[in-house]
């Protein structure tokens, strides 16, 4: 009977570690996957559409965006006016015709962090104090890693790129990449 009980608890055991060795490999794309998409999303960073939302939001903040925080934000819900002009937006229209099934996300930033556009709402109105965010705005892609999102519910690698007005980043873009679809 012990025997039985043995070979049944290293059963479940080898079963565990093979499952945890497959989810693991499937968390982490190749890093090669990730620099080239990466590299393929470079040329946002001097799009001509993105760029000027970025440098007219950067002028003008819309009066609800001034007042807007990370708190008030998670109390909006998807359908809530504000929320639903980010993605009904130019810039957001703009952005729904740019997206690839690889794509969990995408959100475009002021140099204050604060959104100007996004595919759907995300978890938080500023990124400011985030390296997502940080990073970009020294001019620097960034290139996060594998977790599971909270506002998509996926998998997924995000890559933070500067807007770049020039040579000097004026604002952010984070696309969220899935992991699924990169392995």
């Amino acid at each position: 009977m012990r025997t039985q009980i043995r070979l049944a608890w290293a059963s479940v055991l080898a079963a565990a570690f093979l499952a945890a060795m497959g989810f693991g490999q499937s968390l982490s794309p190749g890093k090669e996957k990730v620099a080239a998409k990466a590299r393929q999303l470079q040329s946002w960073s001097t799009d001509p559409v993105i760029v000027s939302a970025v440098k007219a939001f950067n002028a003008n903040p819309p009066a609800e965006a001034r007042g807007m925080t990370n708190e008030k934000w998670k109390q909006l819900t998807l359908l809530d006016p504000l929320v639903r002009s980010f993605t009904k937006g130019v810039l957001g229209q703009y952005l729904k015709s740019k997206q690839d099934d690889q794509m969990s996300e995408c959100f475009v930033s002021g140099a204050d962090g604060a959104k100007v556009a996004f595919l759907s709402k995300p978890t938080n109105w500023s990124h400011a104090d985030k390296d997502k965010h940080r990073v970009p705005m020294t001019g620097k892609t960034w290139i996060g890693p594998a977790e599971q999102d909270e506002s998509t519910g996926q998998v997924q690698v995000q890559v933070g790129l500067p807007v770049l007005d020039g040579a000097r980043p004026i604002g952010s873009i984070v696309v969220g990449l899935k992991v699924s679809k990169l392995n």
